[in-house]
């Protein structure tokens, strides 16, 4: 397996917004009616968030076994990989099905892209965005959260298990906050 690549953390770019849009447009072609909603996530998706150049891409499907997801990542070029989970912040409930997902690996052609692929109504599916719709919020959690990846990056550049051993639970102390904007405004899952 080759290397991981060397972890950088760059300013915002006003691109991102665009090229998810033209992933997304690859991603319902191919998919069809298998794809409920396709949405930009993780940091990309933070309008000002410094970030890896990494667009992050959530896929919702109804069921995670359903063979048009596979042959539609497969037509595009993407190819399956072996991560069937996400992190599992502390306090969860519900089972371990609640943090699967499927995870895509998009074709050398493409720009730097991870494509997951995530339940329908599952926490994992609700992380993702919530996360996204509170860092756009909150500048403060925002600012303090590239603060942490940038530092991260620097002490950490090529080691991608330190890097995600510290940011994981730096995402949930911000999930935390965001849990408690989400009761307080009400939020939910955004229809598409």
């Amino acid at each position: 397996m080759p290397p991981s690549p060397r972890i950088v953390i760059r300013p915002y770019d006003e691109r991102w917004p665009a090229e998810f849009a033209a992933v997304e447009q690859r991603l319902r072609a191919a998919l069809g009616e298998a794809a409920l909603r396709v949405d930009h996530i993780g940091s990309t998706s933070v309008p000002g968030l410094a970030a890896k150049d990494v667009i992050d891409v959530q896929v919702s499907v109804a069921d995670l076994d359903d063979p048009r997801v596979v042959a539609g990542f497969e037509g595009l070029g993407a190819s399956p990989t072996d991560i069937a989970t996400d992190h599992v912040p502390p306090g969860s409930t519900g089972g371990p099905e609640e943090w699967e997902k499927r995870y895509f690996r998009a074709p050398p052609s493409w720009r730097p892209t991870h494509l997951h692929v995530r339940a329908e109504g599952r926490a994992n599916q609700r992380y993702a965005l919530l996360f996204r719709d509170y860092l756009r919020h909150s500048d403060p959690a925002a600012d303090a959260y590239a603060q942490v990846k940038t530092a991260l990056a620097r002490l950490h550049p090529d080691d991608a298990d330190a890097y995600y051993d510290v940011k994981d639970p730096v995402c949930d102390l911000v999930m935390d906050a965001a849990e408690r904007w989400a009761a307080d405004v009400g939020w939910s899952v955004p229809t598409r």
